[in-house]
């Protein structure tokens, strides 16, 4: 297959995992300029030189082509060394240069739509309203650490998707808790609330971060705060995607959380 040159706007960083060929690799999502959504997967993303590192809102040119081993339409290989970056799209507090590019996205109701979707036309990306949060499971892991398994892949000598030899990077951090977000979204259904796993890299770094300044014992209760109160009080969605071996199996793989906008009078 032949690769071509693309603009994609990043939308999604997922929180890195073991992988046996790469080391470490995480899932990132983005949008073309038409509004076509776009995986691009793997990424070693900890391991590509800081000059060509991206961040979530920031456009980015990259060579890609469409994956050979995985059959979802929107997945597609970075050729990593190809990467320059562009502008990044700031908030401005009223995230009117974000909601540009959001407008071009269609918006699912609930992920039963989007789960018809997939079953209809293949999609394995999608943005999903939601209308309450309902509750946020926090699931700690029997072992807290990598198994030597996981961690032989993260010290493995990487089989390089780069140019260049990289520096010494620090081995993976695990996060030993799954986060789950409850909620209900604007469509009625029989199934509402729905749970879905969070995988995005911010949550994760929040809950790093939070480790760090709060503690063992004091992290969830500023961590339920920013999942509970602060996200919900926002224009909360999910971009929502699919698990390669599983195709049914659908994840957050991104918060996006504009700021709600006064409703407009009707006269």
């Amino acid at each position: 297959m032949r690769d071509r040159e693309a603009n994609i706007l990043i939308l999604c960083k997922t929180y890195p995992s073991p992988s046996a060929r790469y080391q470490e690799t995480s899932c990132v999502a983005g949008m073309e300029e038409d509004g076509t959504l776009i995986r691009l997967f793997p990424v070693p993303f900890r391991l590509i030189s800081g000059d060509q590192q991206f961040s979530k809102w920031q456009w980015i040119s990259a060579k890609i082509e469409k994956s050979r081993d995985d059959h979802r339409p929107e997945s597609h290989k970075l050729k990593v060394g190809s990467i320059q970056l562009g502008d990044c799209i700031p908030s401005d507090g009223d995230w009117k240069n974000r909601r540009h590019y959001l407008e071009k996205l269609p918006v699912f109701d609930s992920p039963e739509d989007l789960e018809l979707a997939r079953q209809r036309d293949g999609t394995t990306l999608g943005l999903v309203r939601v209308q309450k949060i309902t509750d946020l499971t926090l699931t700690e892991h029997k072992n807290k650490d990598w198994t030597e398994e996981e961690r032989s892949k993260l010290e493995r000598s990487q089989l390089s998707l780069l140019d260049d030899e990289q520096g010494e990077v620090k081995v993976l951090e695990k996060i030993p808790v799954d986060f789950h977000y409850h909620y209900e979204c604007p469509k009625p259904s029989d199934a509402a609330p729905f749970k879905h796993k969070i995988v995005d890299w911010e949550i994760g770094a929040l809950y790093r971060n939070l480790i760090r300044s709060h503690g063992e014992e004091g992290w969830k209760c500023p961590f339920k705060h920013k999942l509970l109160e602060e996200l919900p009080a926002k224009d909360l969605m999910f971009l929502m995607g699919t698990v390669h071996r599983f195709p049914g199996q659908w994840l957050i793989i991104s918060l996006i959380y504009p700021p709600k906008q006064p409703q407009q009078s009707l006269f």
